[in-house]
Parts: structure tokens; sequence; C-alpha cells
């Protein structure tokens, strides 16, 4: 969401590099080049103007002055400026009432609520532990209860089911008593999308508020409405009391103004950031992860959390034990690497999340998407086990086999054989101990935090 402003600031702070000493000139050019970025990634006219100010004022400080590193002391206030705009610190869910703990999600049409009602839910039952229900109370959207009912039992949670010649008030009040009687710990209600507009919708959706008492009242915002998203949230905080906000679609190529403006133009945070259609697309907003991910210094701590829970440890300890025993990298162990990174979101997406990978160029990132790893894994797919195990066996007519097998041509074949012919190399070098070196030979090309 953030590659043309994280390119754009990077290329402002580059811009410093050669300076020995931070002036009045030098900090103006930046500066006009950092608001051009944002404004460009659509950031509210008011914070656009607010984060410069504030960048200016630092930068010029007595302090930062004296500083024998310009560009990296510039980066740092812009960092912290980012972070404070955006809200310091992960605004948790408030779930501390007496169960069920009720959240409404509201928000425009096709803003992506039933979607991310169904994420929310995956979310607080595997990782809060919770035991979580949902209720539709949209009797306008054809099929949008039965839409969320599949979602519910996708993601392994209760589902209350109305019907469409209901008040949503009558359904969420009788959802509401059963949640009671089933021990349910929170009740998530997916509401209709309106328009801020729209009086008669609006006053159903306050009416709602009132009847169920929700603890969290959740703005659901397509990222990719840009500065109308900022504008549309405004309206509907001045109608329902908004406790924070979902922000979807965060994947796309929009320009992300909405996530550096939310927070300051409605004084609501940001909670949540909806990627992808998949009921695992859900993320806690971490402002000083985004802030370092738009400044190029990745998000190594992301990236270890979904590790945590992506990455089969089962797979990852057999893998280990090989190397113990001195056994060779295989395909088969190839295949389960790649397996792994597809569930992490890809290699495009790991490379993403560290730092100083914003210096691989745009068309070089290009090529590491998932859909690649599928080809990859579906011409594995296509050999036989004794293949898999002995590479070195697959030649002509066995290629040929795979290739058709697979979908694929003969080139992709020698490709992955290719590929895998690398990997087993460093496999082999990082069983001799070659792990150290291959660390400190990174080590000097990693650019440090510049704090």
């Amino acid at each position: 969401m953030f590659e043309t402003l994280s390119n754009r600031l990077q290329g402002a702070m580059r811009s410093l590099r050669g300076e020995t000493r931070l002036t009045e000139k030098n900090i103006g050019d930046t500066l006009r080049e950092v608001r051009v970025a944002l404004l460009e990634a659509d950031v509210a006219l008011a914070t656009t103007k607010s984060l410069i100010e504030t960048i200016r004022e630092r930068a010029l400080g007595q302090e930062v002055l004296a500083t024998l590193n310009p560009s990296q002391a510039v980066v740092k206030i812009v960092y912290d400026t980012l972070v404070e705009t955006m809200g310091v610190a992960c605004d948790r869910l408030n779930l501390a009432t007496r169960p069920p703990a009720v959240v409404l999600l509201a928000g425009l049409q096709g803003s992506g609520k039933t979607t991310s009602a169904a994420k929310l839910a995956r979310l607080l039952r595997e990782r809060e532990r919770k035991k979580v229900a949902l209720v539709s109370v949209d009797v306008y959207r054809p099929a949008a209860m039965d839409q969320l009912e599949r979602l519910a039992e996708e993601v392994g949670v209760g589902f209350y089911k109305g019907d469409r010649a209901e008040r949503p008030e009558t359904i969420a009040r009788r959802a509401l008593d059963e949640a009671r009687r089933e021990g349910i710990e929170v009740l998530i209600v997916d509401t209709a999308g309106r328009l801020h507009v729209d009086q008669e919708m609006m006053a159903e959706v306050k009416g709602l508020h009132a009847a169920v008492q929700p603890i969290e009242t959740l703005f659901v915002v397509d990222s990719m409405t840009g500065q109308d998203a900022v504008n549309t949230a405004q309206a509907f905080n001045e109608a329902l009391p908004i406790t924070g906000v979902i922000l979807t679609k965060t994947d796309g190529d929009a320009r992300g103004g909405a996530a550096l403006s939310l927070r300051s133009v409605i004084g609501k945070p940001i909670k949540f950031l909806g990627t992808g259609e998949k009921t695992d697309g859900l993320e806690p907003f971490h402002p000083e992860r985004l802030a370092s991910r738009i400044l190029g210094m990745g998000d190594v701590l992301t990236l270890i959390e979904e590790a945590e829970r992506k990455v089969d440890r089962d797979s990852a300890q057999r893998l280990a034990e090989k190397f113990k025993k001195g056994k060779g990298f295989d395909l088969e162990d190839f295949r389960e690497q790649m397996l792994q990174m597809e569930r992490m979101g890809g290699m495009a997406n790991l490379l993403d999340k560290l730092p100083g990978m914003s210096e691989v160029p745009a068309a070089a990132r290009a090529q590491l998407n998932n859909h690649d790893t599928r080809r990859l894994v579906a011409i594995i797919n296509s050999m036989t086990p004794a293949e898999r195990r002995h590479p070195d066996t697959i030649r002509g007519s066995r290629k040929r086999r795979i290739a058709l097998g697979s979908g694929t041509g003969v080139p992709e074949v020698n490709r992955l054989l290719k590929q895998f012919a690398q990997a087993q190399r460093l496999m082999k070098q990082m069983g001799k101990g070659g792990l150290k070196r291959l660390m400190a030979g990174m080590k000097g090309r990693m650019p440090g935090l510049p704090f």
C-alpha cells in the first residue's frame, strides 16, 4: 500500500546523505519533497501541514544541528513524527465487560465489513482464545446473512441467523440473548452498508447501537478510497461513538494516506489492517512498525510473529534433524519450504519486512509472487517420490513427463532444478557451520537502523 510513499520519502532522505550539517536550506529542500510525497499519497492537507512543521521544528533544533550524521537524524525525526501521528502504540480491543462483549461494525457499502467480521472472529478465537459468535443484521443486501453464515462455519465460530423480514434491532437483541445463554464471550454484529448522507439509514444504526450497547464500535473503511475514507470516517464519527477503525484492502495499490490521516483527523485509532480475501488476513495495527516499513527499515517483529503462527514447527524440526544427521536436502524438503513461505505471504512479503530490502529493484520484487511458488510446487508434485529424493535422475523424457503433468514447460522444470541445486548448496554450507559466515557477510550489506 505504501510503496510509492515509501520510495518518495526514502528518496528525500537520501538527498541529505552527502551533507555534513543540517541547515535551513537543505532541510527546506528535503521537506518540500516530503510534502509532495505526503500529498501524492492522499494524506489530508491539515495532517501534512502538521507533520511538516513538526519535522522542521525538530530538525532545526540545536541538538540535531550539531549532529555528525544529518541523514540519520532526520530519518529518526520523520519516524518519530509518523508514529506520533498514527497513534504511538497499538490500540487493542477493549473487551473488559460482562460477557458477551458486543463489537459493532459499521461503514459504507462494499468496504469489507462482512469479511472483516469473519476475520476478526478468527483472530479473537485463535489468538485471544475467546468464544466468539457472529450475527448479521443486514436485511437489505441479498445473501448477506448466508455469506456471513458460511464464513462463520469456515472460521469455526457461532452464528445467529435472522430473517430479512425482521428489523435489525430485533435480530440483534435476540442474538444477544442467545449469546448470554450460551456463554459467548464476544458477539460481533455485522451491519448493512450505508451512506453517511442517508438520514434514515444512519438513524437505524443509531437505534441498533442503543439496543445492543456495544463496548467497541468499529468503523470499517476501504483504504483505496483515499482522502474520502477520512471524510466518511469523520461523518460516521459524528453520528456514532466510534472507538476505532478497521482499514481494509491495504494490500492493494492504494496510496496509503488514510492510515496517516485518520488518527489526527477524527481522533480515533486504527485498530486493524485488513489484507486480501482470506480469513487470516487481519493484523493489529502497530504504528511504529508501519512507520519503520514506510522508511525502508523493515518490520522484523511482525515477521517473527507470522513465523510463530504460520510455520509448521514439526516440519522445521524434521528438517533440522536431517541436518544434524547429515542427510541430504531433497525436493520434498524444498517443496515444504516453499509451502511454508507461501503461508507467510510469499517471498515478496518476507522481503518487504526485512531491513534494507526497499533497495531491491521493483522489477525484481514483482517477480517474487505466490503464483510462481504454486507453479514450482505443481512441478514437484508431478514427480515420483523417487525423483524427489534423487533429482539427478531427472533427465530428458522424465522432464517432459513432469512438465506435461504440471501444465508447464521443460524450461520451467530446468529452472526449478537449477533453483533447487542452488538451495541445496546453501543448505550444505549451513550444515557445515556456514550460517555464521553467511550472516557475517550479510552484516556489512544490511543498513543499520538510524536509531
